[in-house]
């Protein structure tokens, strides 16, 4: 099997993890009533901890490292950053969209993130957006339309509440995306999402209390619980990590589109959720976006 082909099923599977995890965490939210402010603190102490706990074994002192203060006081700002206002709160936020909308709407305007990165870059480099850029933020925008008003300029198919946090897992997305390079230059990137999950579950745990809910899940909330960890955790991010290296990170993005398409094949299919002709002109929006920023440059000029 050649490294393209090896990347891009390795990728295509993490990301498919991610989109089996969401529908899971749509079946916790709508048949064993949990709560996110629940399931999200617990799903990512746990994840941290088994992370944690691998890199523990395998090299103590370099998973102590980050928190070296007088070795590096930047590296402790950037962690904190990347961690807690990145990768804990894209999960709470993403999550909380579900619980909102779908598995399927959750990841699709969770990948409204390259459009946002393009705006920050731009920005960046004082430059105005180049013709392609534009396309892909119409494509973004008319993706976005479509999928939250089914048309209707009057009524909105989600509400408020779950198009807001889901750009907002977008714009958390772009944190944990632009933020982290240098620590990622010094360290394995799942001992730093480790620390980021067990950062935020200590996090959330103390916002939300979630001991104090009296919520006890049964049997299969338990299985749950170890799916959205595993699974949507700990074994999607190695995948999917494992497979930017072999195709890039401009392939992996495309292949990244197995998420929300795996997603609302599932809440559809399984968990009852509408899918209609709007949502299904929304996705394409959204993916040829995916696709136009994937191309390599000189098919852009």
């Amino acid at each position: 099997m050649s490294d393209r082909v090896k990347g891009a099923c390795l990728t295509m599977g993490g990301a498919a993890c991610w989109g089996v995890s969401g529908c899971m965490g749509q079946y916790l939210f709508t048949r064993e009533n949990m709560d996110s402010t629940w399931l999200v603190p617990i799903r990512l102490f746990l994840a941290g901890l088994i992370l944690c706990a691998f890199y523990f074994c395998k090299d103590r002192k370099m998973l102590f490292d980050p928190w070296n203060v007088k070795k590096n006081p930047r590296n402790l700002l950037d962690l904190l950053i990347y961690g807690l206002a990145g990768v804990s709160c894209c999960q709470f936020t993403y999550f909380l969209t579900i619980q909102l909308s779908s598995a399927g709407m959750g990841t699709i305007l969770q990948d409204l993130s390259p459009v946002i990165i393009l705006l920050v870059v731009c920005i960046q480099q004082r430059r105005g957006p180049r013709l392609f850029e534009i396309c892909s933020i119409l494509l973004a925008l008319i993706g976005v339309f479509l999928l939250t008003t089914h048309g209707s300029l009057t009524d909105l198919a989600i509400s408020p509440a779950a198009l807001l946090s889901g750009i907002a897992s977008a714009c958390c997305v772009v944190i944990y995306t632009m933020w982290p390079r240098k620590l990622q230059q010094q360290y394995p990137t799942p001992m730093l999402q480790g620390w980021a999950f067990l950062m935020g579950g200590t996090m959330f745990a103390i916002i939300f209390r979630p001991w104090d809910m009296g919520y006890v899940p049964s049997a299969m909330g338990v299985f749950g619980i170890f799916t959205v960890v595993v699974l949507g955790n700990v074994l999607a991010f190695s995948l999917y990590m494992s497979g930017v290296p072999l195709i890039g990170p401009q392939r992996a993005s495309l292949y990244s589109f197995a998420e929300p398409v795996t997603a609302a094949i599932i809440s559809t299919l399984v968990l009852g959720s509408p899918f209609t002709v709007w949502d299904a002109l929304g996705f394409g929006c959204i993916f040829l976006m995916l696709v136009l920023l994937s191309l390599p440059a000189k098919a852009k000029n």
